[in-house]
């Protein structure tokens, strides 16, 4: 049995544009700053709330939950977008129950990637207007910070795209 090293396996897929693997990293990287965020509102610190919008909010019980549980599926989703860029993108690994070792079809990939892209760029590009709306339940620094963090997921949706386009001219090319 041959035992492949990470660089051996990135090696594999040899025709993965430069620019495609660091977008691919960056679309893991944008979901990372609010992720952490929440993690804090989820053990109790205001992050940037005033006292009585926190309490607003109820983060404590089945919201502390919620805000944990986002933050671990919202940073998985976003990891996923290496799987266009890496060879497990494009065949399951053997320890994959019933389907380890297939190749993947194409638009089995391309299709829910593309979707994705397009559902991350209408779900986040309304927050280029967050600073012309108002926060009541944010402090001044909270409205800044929160901001901040919240902006690189304008990025996420656009990222996808481009990683998935790659990913799909890759494949086409190489099925043909």
């Amino acid at each position: 049995m041959v035992r492949m090293t990470p660089r051996q396996a990135v090696a594999v897929v040899p025709s993965v544009p430069r620019w495609a693997v660091r977008a691919a990293h960056l679309c893991a990287l944008v979901a990372l700053p609010t992720g952490v965020w929440r993690l804090l509102l989820a053990t109790g610190h205001s992050a940037g709330y005033t006292a009585e919008g926190y309490a607003a909010m109820d983060f404590t019980g089945g919201g502390t939950v919620y805000l944990i549980g986002l933050s671990v599926v919202s940073e998985v989703v976003a990891l996923l977008a290496l799987g266009l860029v890496r060879p497990w993108g494009e065949v399951l690994p053997r320890w994959v129950p019933v389907l380890g070792g297939r190749t993947l079809p194409r638009l089995a990939v391309v299709v829910p990637a593309g979707l994705g892209a397009l559902a991350l760029t209408v779900l986040w590009t309304p927050l280029l207007a967050w600073w012309s709306l108002p926060h009541d339940d944010l402090t001044a620094g909270g409205r800044l910070v929160v901001g901040l963090l919240y902006l690189p997921l304008i990025a996420w949706g656009p990222l996808l795209a481009a990683v998935t386009v790659s990913y799909n001219r890759r494949r086409r090319a190489a099925g043909r």
